[in-house]
């Protein structure tokens, strides 16, 4: 057959690919690199002939995906790609690779896409994306400054995607080496001096990444994602230095909405909530009914408790022709469920209609239902639902072994997931849950063989190590392995309250009770929640701060009063 009715059936194969292939990691799709500029028009294609043997190939790697045998697939459309040396087919191989997880194959198709068509863009950005994902930063590099330079009119906007992409990689300082080095051409360009800032502060670089947000803001003394950055990286630190920038920054910019929310949270957090109420009032009135502001001040609301203030805008939100009104009847949920009021919340998640906040909404009424002591209702109600592909599969196993677990039915949910795994061995979120109801039943072998396999799988995943690291520590083995494990995930969440959390834990066990109690007061700022005050009022009391140590545990019982860790914690010591 001629060029044109080989274009025709190509085109045909890949955009039913496109249409139908099941993604079972999106994140990871190489078309959701950074996009600087437009594709250019499209190329001459290779001349050849469309032969049976062609065409048989073809079809057999596209049946192999469409059933999701990624391994016939990548390996089918790799030599076909470099048979045929057309980009649309290396294209094609680069993506059943990425979602078959086959790391290494993705990486030689999307070279061979690139060497075959040089000009492309979108084969330059997967090419580098893989690079990345692969750790190869040197060669990522060659690639990421020539999408940059590309087009200098949209050089910010490529910089603004960066560290989105970059955080593939676990190696943080060699990421931030890499964006200084991006960055060094760019002197007078504020969104070079944001991406270094953002990479400095990944890397644990706090005085670098204030230096550099600084200085994107003097280029730019009116943008307002770059004083939420410096905000953010002040309040690491000392939130009182945070308020103040954000008060100052508020003077002299007042229309700043999500400063002002910013400053409204960090208030709240400093339990100044007169103030705090006062920002939010503002907010509203100034908006003049704008629902998104309603939503967000709804939002903030909700994560700071303030139950009647989270109600009353999102009632208000109801009542507009915003976008997503479906969230809005989520969030409302949240609201009742937050105030023990099951019955109503179970109402409003199940008047969630079908679309993305769906399968989260029948999970809420199935643990609803169990709160209301119908946990039979509630397991036969995430039974029923109808899942359309593995991901929404994996997500009801999930639920329904929570509500297992929530019931005291550990072996329950332990066998539930085990048989889940079996069918789905390669699920980060599965293999994550199965280890955790391993630990319930003091497992470890179980627990380690899966966290184990979800960081082979998942090297970025923080929480990984950081469960694996604090059962050592939390059962007083293998310290230094601990300690090691948690120093990781550290790396890879550096402001995770829970990782600081089992950071100040294994120093504690390890004999570090002042270090220990540096993190576990950081963790505590951050996020005053239950277990994190058991630990730090336990750090208190061996300190010999007996009189703060109780001050930690009351306050956290009056707001947790039924959290088990703490309660344990507290009769251990003060029986």
């Amino acid at each position: 057959m001629n060029l044109r009715l080989f274009g025709v059936v190509c085109a045909a194969l890949l955009f039913s690919a496109c249409a139908q292939a099941p993604e079972r990691y999106t994140e990871a799709r190489p078309e959701a690199q950074p996009s600087p500029v437009e594709e250019p028009v499209s190329r001459a294609l290779p001349n050849q002939e469309l032969t049976e043997q062609t065409l048989f190939e073809l079809l057999v790697a596209e049946v192999a995906a469409q059933r999701g045998d990624y391994a016939v697939a990548t390996s089918a459309y790799l030599g076909l790609a470099r048979r045929t040396r057309d980009p649309r087919v290396a294209q094609r191989a680069v993506e059943v690779a990425v979602q078959g997880r086959y790391a290494d194959a993705a990486l030689q198709a999307a070279r061979l896409w690139f060497e075959i068509d040089p000009e492309s863009l979108e084969a330059r950005q997967a090419l580098a994306g893989l690079l990345v994902t692969s750790n190869q930063l040197d060669e990522a590099y060659q690639h990421l400054n020539a999408l940059i330079a590309r087009d200098p009119s949209k050089a910010g906007q490529s910089f603004m995607h960066l560290n989105g992409l970059l955080s593939r990689s676990p190696d943080r300082g060699a990421v931030l080496a890499l964006v200084q080095r991006l960055a060094e051409p760019y002197p007078d360009l504020p969104e070079a001096h944001f991406a270094v800032a953002q990479a400095a502060g990944a890397a644990g670089k706090r005085e670098l990444a204030l230096a550099e947000s600084e200085k994107a803001l003097s280029l730019r003394p009116d943008w307002e994602t770059a004083a939420l950055l410096h905000g953010q990286l002040l309040q690491r630190g000392s939130r009182a230095e945070a308020l103040a920038f954000y008060k100052d920054y508020l003077r002299r910019h007042g229309d700043a909405r999500e400063v002002r929310l910013a400053y409204a949270r960090v208030l709240v957090s400093e339990r100044n909530y007169d103030e705090a109420r006062a920002q939010f009032q503002r907010l509203v009135s100034e908006s003049g009914g704008n629902p998104e502001v309603m939503m967000a001040v709804g939002l903030l609301s909700l994560q700071l408790k303030d139950f009647d203030t989270a109600e009353t805008n999102f009632k208000a939100v109801l009542d507009t022709d915003y976008r997503d009104l479906d969230t809005v009847r989520y969030y409302m949920g949240q609201v009742y469920e937050e105030r023990k009021r099951f019955d109503e919340a179970e109402l409003w998640y199940r008047s969630v209609g079908r679309g993305e906040q769906y399968l989260a909404a029948q999970t809420k009424v199935a643990q609803m239902l169990a709160k209301q002591g119908r946990l039979d209702d509630g397991l036969r109600h995430l039974q029923q639902l109808q899942e359309q592909n593995a991901p929404q599969r994996a997500q009801l196993i999930m639920a329904e072994a929570q509500l297992l677990r929530e019931a005291g039915r550990y072996q329950d949910a332990y066998d539930l997931l085990g048989r889940a795994v079996e069918s789905l061995p390669e699920y980060p979120d599965l293999l994550y849950d199965y280890a955790m109801a391993a630990e319930k039943l003091d497992n470890l072998d179980v627990l380690e063989a899966n966290l184990r396999k979800l960081i082979q799988l998942r090297p970025d995943h923080a929480h990984a190590y950081n469960a694996l690291g604090y059962t050592l520590a939390d059962r007083n083995i293998r310290l230094e392995e601990a300690r090691d494990l948690i120093g990781k995930a550290l790396q890879l969440a550096p402001d995770d309250p829970f990782i600081m959390d089992s950071m100040g834990w294994v120093n504690y066990r390890m004999g570090n009770i002042d270090e220990g109690l540096d993190y576990l007061r950081r963790a505590y700022d951050i996020r005053s929640d239950p277990e994190i005050a058991a630990h730090l009022g336990e750090l208190l009391w061996a300190k010999g701060d007996r009189v703060e140590a109780k001050r930690v545990w009351q306050t956290a019982l009056e707001e947790h009063p039924d959290n088990e860790a703490l309660r344990s914690t507290v009769k251990r010591f003060t029986p």
